[in-house]
């Protein structure tokens, strides 16, 4: 009779291969073949069910296994042969779950060195501690949560340092200028695949943003490719390349990734003509100038030449002056030491941007903008007046349209609709419109509904602020593009108040930004405020072929393009001749006697003779009123009665205009609408010529030589 072996042992000694296959190198995995030996000389009926290692062929040939790789034998040759606990953490099995207290201790931190041999093994990340972690602190401080299963990926790659770590050692050091050399100042070194660090932009800092400049923020991919593992496979790590091809056509491999480049993407970031490659090609193109410019500028200032070697620790070496890495430069005895705060900085974001090989689709505008910023800080002469650091307006997403609410963690319903991702969307479907996380800007699935033949949401009709509700093929544009207040808004707010006394009742009514729809339809919207007894013009009817938002503008560019306006207007060629056009009329709308002078410069003209009168009237008052147009709520106290904003000194919301008269309010109003709308002398220039005409006229400007249209 055959001994069988009982189902306890069995299993127990299947538990104990299995955690030395996950202890090991991939060759010792192959002691699993002893047990499936045993198994089969057993009989039938003393089986246990058969136990598999789940992905252990991926995981196998993943980097996570690679045992002869440089991330795990680096301290081999180290005495004691250990790895310390700064690096312990990602570096070996046993030091990741040290850090997330699986090993019973506390979480955060590791404890202790680890003995060199390890790799990343099945237990590391699965284990109860690392199933339960759904957030990650930044090196910058900042912890990003609500993340579930990526978050064990996010504890390793987001790097190991940041804006703040480059700030902090600087200021230690008491360097106050900024090109003045310190011998203790030493590269910083953002470390090895900061994925993270690039996906989530100035959120974590990850690279050095240069202050006064704002950064785009977290990239928004699309639905279902948000995620470290919904990209990469959780074992292989390689990138799931057949769902990128579902959107992106013509990618059948990794490497063609680098070609990939979206309609967000319409300016030429490295200003070398192509606009045509891919995001990585851009990216690729302004590190080559960042080298440039970092060369130039630690020979011309430290007056110590520099070369880069990407293999070589600290990276940075000093140059013999032939601009090339030579044998015996890229030493650690020969590393650069002549660093100032400016070549810290831009050293530390070119090296941002050659560690994350895949920044180009994990985050590329954060690192386009970081390299253009090193670029120019430096100011070493190389020419980037050809590149471009953001996109357009909806594809912008470091603008104040979409950072705005950062401090906050959340965009108000009130202004969601039209600054967040996810917001028109939400209203178009569902009619509401409630808080949503601060964007990227808009994406794809913004305004088109299905990303396969790219439809975009069907909207006919659209209700202004005013309650005028028309159809019009551009409805989908003017959703966001109408304003956000009216006539009606104004005169509610006057309601039966003296036209001339001061009241704290009253606040400044903003229309609010590029309220193209509303200006275009004039006196059927009723965006502007329009006085009574007033005839003002209705929807501005251009010709056939230019009758829609998309006739004209470029639906993502937003440019208009020429030569669509050259065939009636044969004065324009490029888009900076549209302020020449002018309509045939001989009419001097602003009295300055030039009647050859561009529609739009009538305009000008007319809202500096009301800003005159506004400041007049406010004077005249009792307290004088200065505007600023970068600066919320736009009207402010002219403390110092010079008539010129003083900057932040004035025009800040402590200052805010706050004694405003109906008559008042609703001059500044129309003025604000001017200003606000930028293409107006092209959307509807007689409504906003008549509407400011009639402002001057009542808030007691001469109108002597003026014209109404």
């Amino acid at each position: 009779m055959k001994k069988s072996i009982p189902l306890f042992l069995l299993l127990a000694l299947v538990a104990l291969v299995l955690v030395i296959s996950a202890c090991t190198t991939p060759e010792v995995v192959k002691e699993t073949v002893v047990v499936t030996e045993i198994v089969e000389a057993m009989p039938e009926e003393d089986m246990a069910p058969e136990v598999t290692v789940p992905f252990l062929e991926e995981w196998q040939a993943s980097p996570h296994a690679d045992a002869s790789a440089e991330a795990f034998v680096h301290w081999d040759e180290d005495d004691p042969a250990v790895i310390p606990v700064f690096c312990a953490k990602c570096h070996a099995a046993s030091g990741y779950k040290d850090f997330l207290g699986a090993d019973g201790s506390e979480f955060g931190v590791v404890d202790a060195e680890v003995p060199v041999g390890e790799v990343i093994t099945c237990d590391t990340c699965h284990n109860e501690a690392a199933a339960s972690m759904d957030s990650v602190v930044m090196p910058s401080g900042v912890e990003i949560s609500g993340l579930g299963a990526e978050a064990r990926c996010m504890q390793c790659h987001q790097g190991r340092a940041s804006s703040v770590a480059v700030d902090e050692t600087i200021a230690e050091l008491g360097i106050e200028g900024e090109d003045e050399v310190n011998e203790e100042l030493g590269f910083i070194n953002i470390h090895y695949y900061a994925a993270t660090a690039t996906k989530y932009g100035t959120l974590t800092k990850g690279g050095y943003e240069y202050a006064g400049n704002t950064y785009d923020a977290r990239f928004d991919h699309v639905e279902g490719s948000q995620t470290c593992i919904d990209c990469h496979d959780s074992h292989t790590l390689e990138v799931k390349v057949a769902d990128c091809a579902s959107c992106h056509t013509g990618v059948e491999s990794v490497e063609d990734l680098r070609d990939v480049r979206m309609a967000g993407s319409l300016v030429d970031y490295d200003g070398d003509g192509d606009m045509q490659e891919g995001i990585a090609f851009e990216i690729a193109g302004l590190q080559e100038l960042l080298y440039q410019a970092i060369q130039a500028y630690a020979a011309e200032v430290p007056g110590t030449p520099v070369v880069y070697d990407s293999h070589a620790y600290p990276y940075f070496f000093i140059d013999d002056g032939n601009g090339e890495v030579d044998d015996g430069e890229a030493i650690f005895p020969n590393k650069y030491a002549s660093w100032t705060p400016r070549l810290l900085k831009a050293a530390y974001n070119y090296q941002v941007s050659l560690k994350d090989p895949g920044g180009y689709a994990h985050g590329g505008k954060y690192i386009i903008q970081l390299l253009y910023d090193s670029i120019e800080d430096l100011n070493t002469g190389i020419d980037i007046s050809t590149a471009n650091r953001i996109d357009h307006g909806h594809f912008a997403g470091s603008e104040e349209a979409f950072r705005h609410w950062d401090e906050d963690g959340a965009v108000p319903g009130s202004c969601s609709r039209c600054h967040s991702t996810e917001g028109l969307g939400l209203f178009l479907t569902e009619g509401v419109e409630i808080s949503q996380e601060p964007g990227n800007g808009f994406t794809c699935a913004t305004c088109h509904t299905d990303l396969d033949t790219y439809a975009l949401y069907e909207v006919t009709e659209v209700t202004f602020p005013s309650g005028a509700t028309v159809e019009s093929e551009s409805s989908l544009c003017m959703t966001c593009h109408q304003g956000r207040s009216s006539t009606n808004s104004v005169n509610g707010a006057v309601e039966g108040l003296p036209a001339d006394t001061p009241t704290d009742q009253i606040r400044f009514i903003n229309i609010h930004y590029f309220a193209a729809g509303a200006t275009r339809f004039g006196d059927v919207a009723k965006g502007a405020f329009q006085y009574d007894g007033k005839n003002y013009t209705g929807l501005f009817e251009h010709v056939e072929r230019a009758t829609e938002c998309s006739d004209c503008h470029n639906a993502h560019a937003l440019e208009v393009d020429a030569t669509l306006c050259t065939a009636c207007h044969t004065e324009v060629t490029t888009a900076a001749d549209f302020k020449n056009i002018r309509f045939e009329t001989t009419l001097d709308y602003d009295g300055d006697g030039d009647t050859e002078e561009g529609v739009a410069g009538e305009i000008d003209g007319l809202a500096e003779i009301l800003y005159a009168a506004i400041q007049e009237y406010a004077a005249e008052a009792g307290t004088p009123i200065i505007y600023d147009s970068h600066a919320y709520p736009y009207f402010f106290i002219d403390t110092d009665g010079d008539g010129e904003s003083a900057g932040p000194s004035e025009a800040n919301y402590g200052n805010q205009y706050n004694v405003w008269t109906p008559r008042l309010l609703q001059a500044a109003y129309n003025y604000q609408y001017s200003q606000k709308d930028p293409g107006a002398y092209v959307h509807n220039a007689e409504y906003v010529a008549q509407v400011l005409f009639d402002s001057i006229q009542d808030i007691g400007g001469s109108t002597a030589g003026l014209v109404r249209p």
